[in-house]
């Protein structure tokens, strides 16, 4: 779940940014029962996946953790994309994360009576654990290796994944730099396209 980079490329529109952070939660035709800028988030969020997976800095990041998670490869870089967003001075600088991240959680506060009741229940923790801006810590995304251990189905132990992570930070720096421009620039396309349907 990278939750920072689908924060960011809802561009700052609050329903957009309900449906992006949501959009794993709502299953099928469920997404028609929101207002149409969730459903836009919804479909950004989706879209936003799509490239993620096939893009070829995802490719070799995912071939870095295979050995340690193997088919949860996947979720394990979307962690890692967040770690150098986190850290990207030239989409914003520190106090600008800060800012970006508090003014997130109280946009999803606000608009609570949207969200499902399983992210309803994760948001609080998201909050007081500031998971968004801690993202820029190594110390973070262990515990996001962790946690995604404990909801995978065959997982146990998130350490041989952190270890891969620490030995190959530059390399997996590179798959950052080759694919954020690439998916903002996608999400921007998106997200034009969505307001002219």
């Amino acid at each position: 779940m990278n939750l920072l980079a689908h924060a960011y490329l809802s561009f700052g529109q609050p329903e957009l940014l309900v449906g992006n952070m949501i959009s794993d939660y709502v299953k099928g035709k469920k997404q028609y029962d929101y207002p149409l800028g969730i459903q836009q988030g919804i479909r950004l969020h989706r879209a936003i996946d799509t490239f993620t997976d096939i893009h070829p800095a995802t490719a070799r990041g995912k071939a870095i953790f295979k050995p340690a998670v193997g088919l949860y490869a996947g979720a394990f870089m979307d962690v890692v994309y967040d770690h150098f967003l986190a850290l990207d001075n030239s989409q914003l600088n520190e106090n600008g994360w800060q800012e970006f991240t508090v003014g997130v959680y109280a946009s999803l506060i606000d608009q609570q009576v949207f969200l499902p009741e399983k992210f309803a229940r994760m948001l609080p923790y998201m909050q007081t654990q500031d998971w968004l801006y801690n993202y820029r810590y190594t110390w973070g995304i262990e515990k996001s290796f962790g946690g995604l251990v404990r909801r995978a189905a065959y997982l146990n132990d998130s350490a041989p994944a952190y270890e891969l992570f620490l030995a190959n930070l530059p390399f997996l720096a590179n798959c950052y730099n080759e694919f954020f421009p690439a998916v903002k620039k996608m999400a921007e396309l998106e997200w034009q396209n969505l307001q002219n349907l």
